[in-house]
Order: C-alpha cells, then sequence, then structure tokens
C-alpha cells in the first residue's frame, strides 16, 4: 500500500528539481496555486498542463508514479465533474431529457475545475516527491523567518508542517492494515445503506485516532531523548544557498505568470 502512495512521499534522486533550493520551489508553488485559480479559458489551461508534465519531466521520476498522487482526491474530482455538468448552464445544449440538460457551460466548467484540483495536487506532490523533510524545514523556516522576529514559532510551524506531511503515506498505511484486520474479522465497508456504511467507519476511525496519537507521542520522546530543544541555537550541516536552477525557476515562473496573464480572458 505504501508504495502507491505519492503524496508525503520523498523519492531520493539527482535531478533538476532534486537539486533545487527548497525556498525557491515553496514560491513557485504559490504562484503557481494563483496562477491556477487565474486561468480561465482553453489556452491559459493548456499552458498550465503542458508547464506540470513538463515539470515531471525535469524530477525524472515516472509519470503513472505521480498521477498517483491523484488518488486519494479522485472521488472529489468525479463529484466536482458531475456536479458542474448538472447545476451550471448556459451555451449550447448538448443533451435534454425533461428538466436535466447537459450544456457547453456546464462542460467547460466541470473540465476547468477538475483540472484545477489535479494540477494543484500534482504540483504539491512533485514538492514532497523532490524535497526530503529536512530541507522542506528548513525551507519553510527560513521563508517564514521574517515572522519570527515578532514572536511567531517558526521553526515549530515549520517542523510541524513537514511532519504533517511526511505522515501522510504512513497512516494511510495504517489504515489499509486496520481495513484489513477488520474485513478479517467480519467488517464489511462495501455494502448496506449509507447510514450502516458510515457506521462501519467507527471501527476505522478509533484505531487510526489511537494510532496517531501513539505515533506522535513515540516522536515526541525520539526528539527529546536526542536533545531537540527547538530551534533556539540549532545548527546545520548543509546550509541552503541559491544557484543557476532556482534562478531558472525563477525565469520559469515569470514567463508563466506573464503568458498566463497575456491569454487570459
Amino acid at each position: 500500500m505504501l508504495q502507491n502512495i505519492a503524496i508525503g512521499q520523498y523519492v531520493p534522486g539527482h535531478s533538476f528539481l532534486h537539486r533545487a533550493d527548497p525556498r525557491s520551489k515553496l514560491l513557485f508553488i504559490i504562484l503557481f496555486a494563483t496562477l491556477v485559480f487565474l486561468a480561465n479559458n482553453t489556452i491559459t489551461y493548456a499552458v498550465l498542463v503542458a508547464f506540470t508534465l513538463y515539470a515531471g519531466l525535469l524530477s525524472r521520476l515516472s509519470l503513472g508514479y505521480i498521477l498517483k498522487s491523484l488518488k486519494p482526491v479522485w472521488i472529489l474530482i468525479v463529484f466536482t465533474i458531475i456536479l458542474h455538468i448538472f447545476m451550471t448552464k448556459g451555451g449550447a445544449v448538448y443533451f435534454q431529457w425533461g428538466w436535466f440538460t447537459v450544456e457547453e457551460r456546464g462542460i467547460q466548467q466541470a473540465i476547468f475545475i477538475s483540472l484545477r484540483l489535479g494540477l494543484l495536487v500534482v504540483i504539491s506532490s512533485l514538492l514532497t516527491l523532490t524535497t526530503s523533510p529536512i530541507d522542506l524545514t528548513e525551507g519553510l523556516e527560513r521563508l517564514l523567518g521574517p515572522f519570527g522576529r515578532i514572536g511567531v514559532p517558526v521553526h515549530e510551524i515549520a517542523l510541524m508542517m513537514s511532519i504533517a506531511i511526511r505522515f501522510i503515506p504512513t497512516l494511510m498505511e495504517e489504515t489499509d492494515k486496520i481495513i484489513k484486520a477488520q474485513t478479517a474479522r467480519g467488517a464489511n465497508f462495501t455494502s448496506g445503506s449509507l447510514v450502516k456504511r458510515a457506521q462501519s467507519l467507527i471501527p476505522i476511525a478509533i484505531p487510526l485516532f489511537v494510532s496517531a496519537f501513539r505515533r506522535a507521542e513515540d516522536l515526541a520522546l525520539a526528539m527529546e531523548a536526542r536533545g531537540y530543544r527547538g530551534g533556539v541555537g540549532r545548527t546545520r550541516l548543509h546550509k541552503l544557498a541559491f544557484s543557476w536552477r532556482d534562478a531558472g525557476i525563477a525565469v520559469a515562473g515569470v514567463l508563466l505568470a506573464i503568458t498566463i496573464g497575456w491569454w487570459r480572458a
């Protein structure tokens, strides 16, 4: 199960994206997410999709592995498509049956909104796939550094965020084990009414929460045993430094923003 989860995983490598500074990748993702919400036509979405595919090539990871990050949200994507096809009206009518109609605007919005969600998930997965938890924590801490001057616990916030991302595949693996164990004991999660299916999730949720709290306690004890006392006075073996790769990411971000702004209706 763990090998089938892309979100939160880190795959060691020596690609362009692996060697880039985590700060430049984080800033680019913020810019990319903004541009995704600004895109509003076929050309702008095509540019974003093409750029995401190119970023996947730069990571030197298989396309199939990257697309696995969409598995946890495919139900939401399908629901979004159905909702917009049913509810959004406007343009030419492609199908009509009584009060139900499928119109041009509904299909267009279904495609655009599902692409928006998929692009955000894939580009975020590329960050975790090509950035180690340690580098991600340091990058977040450095970016949030100015807030530390007003008393914000920057190091602790960055550490909590990176741990939360890293534990996504661990919790999903734990959920899979619990489901298999409950199924072996006769539990049924695939049949019955909606209420019964919701009730059948209780034997999954309780052990999962217990396991999550136990893992959190074990992690806290391990950090204390290794002398962790927060970010004050901490030194680092490897210092973050911008390189020509980060300059390339900055140029790509500027060009992408100009392109989206130019073609945005």
